[in-house]
């Protein structure tokens, strides 16, 4: 099976710096960007999921998919402070390409703008009208991301991660975190976890603080799963550590 994050034809990346590789900004990456490619490629059928006039399920989807957006919001704003300044000054021959990323990182973020408003309407009302242009402004968004996020990981990582250091792309992962309802990040690991492969999951839980291990051992599985048979009626729960 190809690897998603793979270059297509006609895309090029910039030079690599000099030196060694000093952090592993780009495996971390990978993981977040996984479960960011599931979340709105489900998030479509998620709007279409609940009935015309069931505002409980709405309400429900709705609480849902605010929360990806606010993660995902958080994650391109870490990046714009803590990233790509850094990689534009560090390595310059990149330049052209941050600002192909920043210009990505503003169409997600009018994409999400636009999204707000109709997802909260939608929220209380579940009407059809609501539901069908929710429904393809997620559509919308999805595609951008699968652009986004694959050429950020083959094109800006290996350079992120000769020219920063690992406290330094710790920093753009944890950007953002204490602004999150803490029960939503609990359960939230899960579904993280569930989107990388078995390996990767290690690698993640690994680098979690003890008090949040601890907490998803506790309650956040079971909250993840109850989530998951919530969103996804019928379906088997993916499996998570």
């Amino acid at each position: 099976m190809t690897d998603f994050f793979t270059m297509q034809p006609g895309e090029t990346a910039p030079p690599l710096p000099a030196g060694p590789v000093l952090c592993t900004g780009t495996a971390a990456m990978r993981r977040i960007h996984r479960f960011f490619l599931w979340a709105y490629g489900e998030a479509p059928g998620l709007v279409r999921s609940a009935a015309a006039g069931d505002t409980a399920r709405a309400a429900y989807v709705g609480e849902v998919l605010g929360n990806f957006d606010k993660v995902l919001h958080l994650h391109h704003e870490g990046e714009d402070l803590l990233m790509y300044p850094q990689l534009k000054e560090r390595a310059p021959a990149c330049a052209l390409h941050v600002g192909q990323m920043l210009e990505q990182h503003r169409q997600v973020t009018q994409r999400l703008d636009a999204i707000e408003p109709v997802r909260l309407r939608w929220m209380s009302t579940a009407d059809e009208e609501s539901a069908s242009e929710l429904a393809a402004l997620y559509e919308d968004l999805s595609a951008v991301l699968n652009v986004h996020l694959r050429r950020e990981v083959t094109e800006m990582m290996p350079v992120a991660d000769r020219v920063m250091s690992e406290k330094e792309a710790a920093a753009v992962g944890q950007h953002g975190v204490k602004a999150l309802d803490k029960r939503f990040m609990v359960g939230y690991l899960g579904m993280v976890l569930a989107t990388n492969p078995p390996a990767d999951r290690k690698e993640l839980f690994k680098e979690i603080p003890p008090p949040v291990r601890l907490a998803y051992k506790l309650v956040g599985r079971r909250m993840y799963r109850k989530q998951y048979a919530t969103l996804f009626p019928g379906r088997p729960v993916p499996e998570t550590l």
